[in-house]
């Protein structure tokens, strides 16, 4: 299984959850401003995040995915991790992203968030929620679940 994780960040937070994921998948990491169709397309699984910005990932990353063909997802399977301020609304936040996984082929093979730290709107003011996330208890939590996604794509 030949595995590629593509994210973005404007914090930090969601790169140390893509290392933590990529070390126990042995994944290359790439940005989603640097992925190639190309490149994605050799892989069988391909991991999707990036913070939660206003609801939904990063604008790269979706961008990124509407501009695949079609069918690059035939055969292939997905996962989609973020972080951000809570992810008590997961399933809604990763929606427009897993839409886009589906219609392009993909098999979504599961989801990940964990708390990340949030400057929207007014946290700003306060120096934002969540200062001290991904913390070790959130890195490991990412390692658990690429253990789960590894033993479901063997």
């Amino acid at each position: 299984m030949r595995c590629l994780i593509v994210y973005d960040t404007i914090t930090g937070n969601t790169e140390k959850i893509a290392r933590a994921i990529a070390s126990v998948l042995k994944a290359r990491i790439v940005k989603a401003g640097k992925a190639g169709i190309n490149e994605i397309s050799k892989y069988s699984l391909i991991g999707f995040g990036s913070g939660i910005y206003a609801t939904k990932h990063h604008q790269s990353l979706l961008r990124l995915v509407d501009k695949m063909p079609e069918n690059i997802g035939n055969n292939k399977k997905a996962f989609v991790f973020s972080t951000a301020g809570t992810c008590s609304l997961k399933l809604l936040w990763h929606l427009p992203l897993r839409k886009r996984l589906i219609k392009k082929g993909f098999e979504v093979a599961g989801e990940f968030c964990c708390k990340g730290k949030d400057t929207f709107g007014p946290f700003k003011l306060i120096g934002g929620l969540n200062k001290n996330h991904p913390n070790e208890e959130d890195i490991k939590n990412a390692k658990e679940f690429a253990k789960s996604i590894k033993m479901q794509v063997k």
